[in-house]
């Protein structure tokens, strides 16, 4: 049976069906509502610790004193230090809810509805969970008050311009992004969690969190070390220590090859591992954490309400990665800076340092800045003299800063 002549009609009754669907596509979009334009609610200056901390002055409901806070994507809230609660008489409400740190788990307390006053902008309703940061005071030398994260970020699109030192803070809505950078689409709960390549003993991509309140480069859980052997065979690794929520604990200290982020790869990057007794790196959904040492060579822009988050490369991008290594701590305790935690065999130990020991000046500085110090104790492969009082007699010590990547 001859078959009806269609086929001739068949390119035209084609072409309708692409105009059809052309026309379909172009009158739906044309229906599509555009959101709003983000809006600047306001812009500050922010003040920078060793480590890339970021801290902001804020003042706290109608009290007129400055508080410092440490600007946070590793915080899953908003938090107050437990001596600022007790200053301002702030009503704690006990909870069931826990918070985990480096240092272990502990069930909080919440000041609820309180107002953060930012410059030239007010953030109300937020219920502050209550810890005690007199660690982190030490660490840094000024008193920290609190920590701001996710109850604040989910609220705005904040752009962070680390070389001009100032945050931004703008509506969510359309937002125009500077040109030359990366769009991020990390996963959200309420951390981002990032996709990173690794590459040392062999190459792995996995989720780390992004977290600007760590002051350090890169972290990862023991655990993800051992089970993935990311790390070459036989890594030379230091001990060291490092200081959070919850305490102190005692980590390993190499350098990875290579962190990839998004299209930006850095090289020969200081990387601490550390058994995580509770669980903070929620191993194995993630393995660790990039820290803002790394991510402080971008300007950024958190946008929580769109879930994302943009990478534009900065004037310190090609800056070289601290590689120093001391074996000691030094803390602010009552006006004094204190030498602490010092390793044996390393050059702290080395070179006479007694834990007790006051530093009164380094390579002749008598300033007594704690992050001045640690700024100049970064400077590897150099002989650093410092003068320390021990049982009321000033004494010298001669330190020789180890550079991590030698091999010894």
């Amino acid at each position: 049976m001859t078959q009806p002549k269609l086929y001739s009609n068949s390119k035209a009754g084609s072409i309708i069906i692409l105009l059809c669907f052309l026309l379909f596509t172009s009158t739906k979009a044309q229906e599509v509502i555009d959101p709003p334009e983000a809006k600047l609610l306001t812009s500050f200056k922010f003040e920078m610790l060793s480590g890339g901390i970021i801290i902001l002055h804020a003042q706290l409901d109608e009290h007129g004193d400055t508080l410092n806070f440490i600007l946070d994507t590793g915080s899953g809230g908003i938090s107050l230090d437990s001596l600022t609660c007790e200053y301002y008489k702030l009503k704690k409400t006990p909870s069931d809810r826990t918070i985990r740190g480096i240092g272990g788990v502990k069930q909080v307390e919440f000041a609820l509805n309180h107002t953060l006053k930012l410059p030239r902008l007010e953030v109300k309703g937020l219920d502050f969970h209550v810890n005690d940061y007199g660690l982190l005071t030490s660490v840094y030398g000024l008193k920290v008050d609190g920590i701001i994260g996710y109850s604040f970020l989910k609220r705005y699109i904040v752009t962070i311009n680390y070389d001009d030192f100032v945050i931004s803070v703008y509506s969510p809505g359309a937002f125009k992004y500077p040109r030359g950078g990366y769009m991020l689409r990390p996963s959200f709960t309420t951390i981002p969690i990032q996709s990173v390549t690794v590459a040392d003993g062999k190459t792995i991509t996995n989720k780390f969190y992004f977290d600007t309140g760590a002051g350090l480069c890169f972290l990862l859980s023991e655990d993800f070390e051992k089970d993935s052997v990311v790390l070459k065979k036989n890594k030379r690794m230091l001990e060291t220590q490092a200081e959070g929520l919850g305490g102190k604990r005692p980590m390993l200290l190499t350098v990875m090859k290579s962190v990839k982020v998004g299209p930006y790869k850095f090289r020969k990057v200081p990387t601490y591992v550390f058994n995580d007794e509770y669980n903070v790196t929620a191993y194995p959904s993630t393995g660790g954490l990039l820290g803002n040492d790394l991510l402080r060579r971008f300007n950024v822009v958190l946008n929580y309400p769109e879930q994302s988050i943009h990478l534009k490369p900065n004037k310190a991008f090609d800056h070289p990665f601290d590689y120093s290594y001391t074996g000691f701590g030094i803390y602010m305790e009552e006006g004094e800076i204190v030498v602490d935690d010092i390793i044996k065999n390393s050059p702290g130990d080395k070179a006479g340092l007694k834990t007790g020991d006051k530093v009164i000046a380094v390579n002749g500085n008598f300033t007594r800045n704690i992050q001045l110090y640690r700024t100049m104790l970064q400077n590897y492969d150099s002989k650093i003299r410092m003068i320390v009082m021990r049982d009321g007699v000033a004494t010298e010590i001669v330190l020789k800063v180890r550079n991590i990547m030698e091999k010894k």
